[in-house]
């Protein structure tokens, strides 16, 4: 006789789960039409556009937002601290981070922002990390797991003697990466391991 685990609602994976689907339930919208709202979250980014690179996620997306090129999280601030258990939904962190990818997006020299859409929610502080590993484990996105540094800050204050981030190599604009030395990869590089990336998508 197999003796199957019992199934425990409250185990965390199930409960992370539970924030996967309810954020692949919303509604997608194009990345460029976020506008400001309370909250913080989780968030998944597709593309649909005709860089050459990622020419197998556009033709899966332009049918149904399926595959993201990147997920993320957004915590505000007092959540970081415990300053308030009610910090998720006082702050703005979800729409600031996500026009922050926009902007990201907008001044990079090889893609457009039409071709970005998004789902995101808004998630008690408590299950944000949660939601975004079990996101980052379900697609493992390109963008997360290949070419680092889409959601990179610029470091500021004089310090850019690090690398440059793999996505700034790769999609040029952001004038504080230009400043960063270069990384181990150059474009030719990159586009090596996409493509050996782009193998596994289904």
């Amino acid at each position: 006789m197999e003796n199957k685990p019992l199934y425990n609602p409250l185990d965390k994976r199930n409960l992370g789960k539970s924030v996967v689907d309810a954020l692949l339930a919303t509604e997608v919208k194009p990345l460029k039409d976020v506008g400001t709202f309370k909250g913080a979250g989780v968030y998944a980014i597709y593309y649909t556009g005709n860089h050459p690179a990622y020419e197998k996620l556009a033709k899966i997306n332009t049918k149904a937002a399926r595959v993201p090129i990147y997920v993320g999280k957004a915590i505000p601030k007092g959540g970081r601290k415990g300053a308030s258990i009610d910090s998720s939904q006082e702050s703005q962190a979800l729409s600031a981070r996500l026009q922050e990818h926009a902007s990201s997006v907008a001044i990079a020299t090889n893609l457009r922002l039409d071709d970005f859409s998004c789902r995101y929610l808004v998630v008690d502080d408590v299950w944000i990390p949660l939601g975004e590993a079990l996101l980052i484990q379900k697609y493992h996105p390109v963008w997360n797991t290949v070419i680092d540094g889409f959601g990179n800050h610029d470091p500021g204050g004089g310090r850019y003697v690090g690398k440059r981030p793999l996505w700034d190599e790769l999609h040029p604009g952001r004038a504080w990466a230009a400043k960063c030395t270069p990384p181990k990869f150059d474009a030719k590089g990159i586009l090596f391991l996409v493509s050996k990336y782009m193998k596994s998508v289904r």
